[in-house]
């Protein structure tokens, strides 16, 4: 037993203490979007407001983001501890359960994607574009974003994960193994998700035999992880080659935010046992970028306070810059997602107009715009009112589509589909991508909070 623990932890891995609500419990009302969804859509969320009513739910102890910009922030966090702490003292949940837990999910646009919820030792992370850590961002990180969220975290009685981690295994063994082993039992939960998200289950892997499976197939990607390493060369080379296993999918900043609670609190404290606190580690859930019921979509922008013209200024930096008007957003929407096209490709929609963008940008259309895009905003804002020009990323089209309809001082920025192959060897050799370059399938194929973990004891 101690020899399989000792595996994984080397692999940044741990086999969690799984907390679920007890029998009984609704749990389409109890699982919860992740809470950085629909962060421009106050209506989705009052929808799952009243749909949950008084019933027990995560709602209650999440900050969805669309009000983070309100008043009252300290307020509604105290509110959420106490409700995490209300649900501990209470009894509400079953009795822990040292397991992995064996994911399949079905989505309104995929009928199933697998993953695995385990914990993630963070002295193995590091969101620093240099990190060359086990587990590492795929994206850049805004350290200014954090501080709401580690408010958040920071004595938090309970941990619910929204994070997803990405491993690279092309020829799927992995995860189709416990799929297998998981299947001998029972699910440990069956439930539609709200708001017509889909489908989820999941199955409790206890055995020491399923472990074991597990780390040794963890060891095999790390060994292929650390043979591409070895190819890429990745400048600036540091000392530290250890392998490259986990890519942070979707959740960048959450598992930032854990990251920076664990580092304060090895600051603030020093007690014996310290390194074995459950604040090192983080609940995930992990999937192979290969299931075929993994979307890679773009995150597009919106953002107000800002011209068509003064945006349109900003990208002709762009090398070979060209605009054209389109009839229609459907036509706009098919020639962005056009394979084999010459240029790099962005759409610009406001109000009823829609106009193609081409250039010869190298690389990700992120890569060359969001620089632009940062300079902009910031010119901006040094020459209006505060608040009265800012950016948001959007997941989904419809979603883009929505807000340029509904608001005059929108401009919306239609971005391109993503390539999920190669995304590990371009991150072994160039750090992360841009923030905000993509996005783990539509908003509503998001992680569901569900699982929980205790992590700081009641009342701190």
């Amino acid at each position: 037993m101690a020899d399989i623990h000792q595996r994984l932890a080397d692999l940044g891995t741990a086999v969690p203490e799984i907390l679920l609500p007890k029998p009984g419990v609704d749990l389409e009302k109890w699982a919860v979007i992740a809470c950085d969804q629909f962060t421009q859509n106050r209506a989705y969320w009052e929808d799952a407001a009243a749909y949950v009513g008084d019933a027990p739910s995560t709602l209650s102890m999440i900050f969805p983001e669309v009000y983070l910009p309100e008043d009252g922030r300290e307020e509604r966090i105290r509110r959420i501890h106490a409700a995490m702490d209300r649900k501990l003292r209470e009894g509400f949940f079953a009795p822990p359960r040292r397991a992995c837990v064996y994911v399949e999910r079905a989505t309104p646009f995929h009928p199933c994607r697998r993953g695995l919820v385990l914990a993630v030792d963070l002295e193995q992370y590091d969101w620093k574009a240099e990190s060359r850590l086990l587990i590492r961002s795929t994206e850049g990180t805004l350290p200014e974003r954090l501080p709401p969220r580690i408010a958040i975290r920071r004595g938090a009685s309970l941990e619910i994960p929204h994070i997803l981690l990405l491993i690279n295994d092309e020829e799927d063994r992995l995860l189709s193994g416990l799929s297998g082993r998981a299947r001998r039992k029972s699910p440990a939960y069956d439930t539609p998700l709200m708001m017509q998200s889909g489908h989820i289950k999941g199955w409790l892997l206890e055995e020491e035999e399923d472990w074991a499976f597990l780390a040794q197939g963890l060891e095999a990607l790390a060994q292929q992880g650390q043979g591409q390493e070895q190819l890429l060369q990745f400048q600036p080379q540091a000392p530290d080659t250890r392998p490259f296993l986990y890519a942070v999918g979707d959740g960048n900043h959450s598992l930032a935010t854990a990251k920076a609670v664990w580092e304060n609190y090895k600051r603030e404290h020093r007690e014996p046992d310290l390194m074995n606190h459950p604040a090192r580690w983080a609940l995930v859930e992990v999937e192979n970028i290969y299931d075929p019921g993994l979307g890679f979509e773009p995150i597009h922008r919106v953002i107000f306070g800002v011209s068509p013209a003064e945006i349109l200024q900003a990208l002709s930096a762009l090398p070979d810059f060209s605009k054209r008007a389109i009839g229609s957003r459907a036509e706009l929407s098919r020639l962005i997602a056009e394979k084999g096209a010459a240029k790099n490709r962005l759409g610009l929609i406001t109000g009823t107009e829609c106009t193609l963008l081409e250039s010869n940008a190298p690389g990700l259309a992120t890569d060359s715009l969001q620089p632009l895009l940062d300079t902009l905003i910031l010119d901006q804002k040094a020459q209006a009112s505060e608040g009265s020009v800012s950016i948001d990323y959007i997941h989904g089209e419809e979603e883009l589509f929505s807000l340029t309809r509904a608001s005059t001082q929108a401009v919306g920025l239609l971005l391109p589909p993503i390539e999920k192959r190669g995304l590990f060897e371009t991150v072994s050799r160039s750090g992360p991508l841009p923030r905000k370059s993509f996005s783990m399938g539509e908003a509503e194929e998001k992680r569901f909070y569900l699982e929980c973990r205790r992590l700081f004891a009641t009342g701190t």
